[in-house]
C-alpha cells in the first residue's frame, strides 16, 4: 500500500456535494416544540418478567399402548381455562392432538422441545424431568 494517498481525519473537508444544501425551509410547517433533547436520554420502561414457577415436562409411554405422550405437570396458581389455552397453543405449534386431564397437559408425541419453548414464552420455568 502506498502511504502517500491518505485521507485526512480531522473533519476539515466534506466528502462530496450535498444535494439538499440549496433547499430552503420556506413554506414548511414549524417543528413541534416538545421534541426530546439529545442531552436527556430517553428510557423505555420494560416490565420485569414475572417467573410463574417451575413446571415438569415428562415423556411417558407406560399405560398408553406403546404411544409416546409429552406430559406437562406441576402448574401452580393457574386455572383450567389458562391450561386449556396453553394446551391449544401447544397443539397448534406441534401439529398434534392433546388434552388437559387431571390438572396436567398431555400432548401426543415426543414434543418436549417445542413445549418447553412455549412455556418459556409464557414465563414458566420448564424442567425436563424423568429419564
Amino acid at each position: 500500500m502506498s502511504s502517500s494517498k491518505r485521507i485526512p481525519t480531522d473533519g476539515g473537508s466534506s466528502f462530496g456535494h450535498n444535494p439538499f444544501g440549496a433547499l430552503s425551509s420556506e413554506g414548511l410547517p414549524p417543528a413541534p416544540e416538545n421534541l426530546p433533547t439529545e442531552s436527556a436520554p430517553t428510557t423505555i420502561a420494560t416490565p420485569a418478567k414475572k417467573n410463574r414457577g417451575r413446571v415438569d415436562i415428562l415423556r411417558v409411554k407406560a399405560g398408553r399402548g406403546g404411544k409416546t405422550v409429552t406430559v406437562i405437570k406441576g402448574f401452580v396458581g393457574i386455572g383450567l381455562p389458562e391450561k386449556e389455552q396453553l394446551a391449544k397453543a401447544m397443539q397448534k405449534t406441534c401439529g398434534t392432538g392433546g388434552t388437559v386431564k387431571d390438572g396436567q397437559i398431555e400432548i401426543q408425541g415426543d414434543k418436549r422441545a417445542e413445549v418447553a419453548r412455549i412455556l418459556t414464552e409464557a414465563n414458566f420455568r420448564p424442567v425436563f424431568a424423568g429419564g
